[in-house]
């Protein structure tokens, strides 16, 4: 099913700000909260999640000048297929909660575990995780799958993550009495304010362990290490962050695990060079081919090619092979191999060799004509403009 234009979902205009935006959002969330479905029916309910998630993932892109600059270009359909798992790929209600929850502040709602949910306790989040992946230009060209071994914290089997021994040793917290969360209320010129926060002594689960579990220490978390399969899309940068959802440390007490975060680092080629999509190869020929012309043969992202060197061609000329480039992961396409000549001079010669130079000095075809110098001059006063 094709999902709705971003902009229809929160009611905007395609050049709405900022603050257009959040406020758009925000009379969404609240209209379609969890604690405001109460009494409704399953479907009512399932309606009101798909609604509250729908509108989520769209002020999610269009609040990220990047995102929304993708969303923009490629269209509803188009940032979808390109979201390669990695961003836009849907919500869910944890994610949402986590990085928007300080928008429904104020307003009285309860906890954030789930729909229909009106208890206090809160949720608990693990910690991200960070690692750099070094991939190659074939790599970048193609995309492709690394596995590697990942130290994370993982919950203790002992207790189910609770921290108490054999996972049953809990008891009702005697500060919040269960319910997860402390209520304050103090006195203003506006009259009485109240206002809500998790547990300081449960952390907002309501349960306080009676006696911790021996192999974690309490903590619901032991380390263990984890071979994890990326998928790197092609395209990639140097510095680019991917990110895996639920594949960083996991939360004490089951809440909801972080993320993985996969930094790009490209490895440098041994012939090419990178410029954004683009390629770029340096070759050097010898005097007699510049002069004659002739073929050579030239490393690509994928193999060798041949190119035809032109008679009398130049030193920095630029031959360009269109499409042997590298692809972007935001459009379609892929950049140029650029290939730069130079001409190799001789250092060492022979007495022969330099009586042939000498023989050649004197002649019209070897004096750099006038045309010819003013090419020079104009690549190099556009190389300072």
């Amino acid at each position: 099913m094709a999902k709705r234009d971003f902009y229809e979902v929160l009611g905007v205009d395609r050049n709405a700000d900022a603050d257009a935006l959040k406020k758009a959002y925000r009379k969404l969330a609240i209209q379609y909260h969890p604690d405001r479905q109460q009494g409704k029916t399953e479907a009512e309910k399932k309606e009101a999640e798909e609604k509250f998630k729908e509108a989520a993932e769209a002020y999610d892109v269009l609040s990220d000048p990047d995102k929304r600059a993708r969303y923009d270009r490629l269209g509803p359909e188009g940032y979808d297929q390109m979201g390669g798992g990695f961003s836009g790929g849907g919500m869910s209600m944890e994610d949402i909660f986590r990085q928007f929850g300080d928008l429904f502040s104020g307003f009285g709602f309860g906890g954030f575990s789930g729909f229909g949910d009106t208890g206090g306790s809160s949720v608990s989040y693990g910690t991200n995780l960070r690692v750099r992946v070094k991939v190659t230009l074939q790599e970048v060209a193609k995309g492709t799958e690394k596995k590697i071994k990942i130290p994370r914290q993982v919950s203790c089997r002992s207790c189910n993550g609770t921290g108490a021994k054999n996972g049953t040793a809990l008891e009702t917290c005697p500060n919040c009495r269960g319910s997860g969360v402390e209520v304050r209320i103090r006195r203003t010129i506006l009259g009485q304010m109240q206002t809500q926060s998790a547990c300081s002594v449960c952390g907002g689960s309501g349960k306080r362990i009676k006696e911790r579990c021996p192999d974690c220490g309490g903590n619901g978390l032991i380390k263990q290490e984890e071979v994890v399969n990326i998928n790197i899309p092609a395209g990639v940068k140097e510095g680019m962050m991917l990110t895996m959802r639920g594949k960083g440390n996991d939360a004490p007490g089951g809440g909801v695990p972080g993320d993985l975060q996969i930094v790009i680092e490209e490895q440098r080629d041994e012939h090419l060079i990178r410029n954004d999509q683009d390629l770029i190869y340096n070759l050097m020929i010898d005097f007699p081919t510049a002069a004659l012309g002739g073929k050579v043969e030239i490393p690509t992202i994928d193999g060798r090619a041949r190119v035809t060197i032109e008679p009398g061609t130049q030193p920095g000329k630029v031959l360009r092979l269109r499409g042997k480039g590298l692809p972007s992961v935001n459009s379609y396409g892929n950049g140029d191999l650029l290939v730069n000549v130079t001409v190799y001079i001789p250092e060492n010669l022979s007495s022969s060799e330099k009586r042939t130079l000498e023989s050649m000095r004197d002649s019209q075809s070897f004096k750099p004509t006038t045309a010819a110098q003013e090419r020079i001059f104009n690549r190099l006063r556009h190389m300072f403009d």
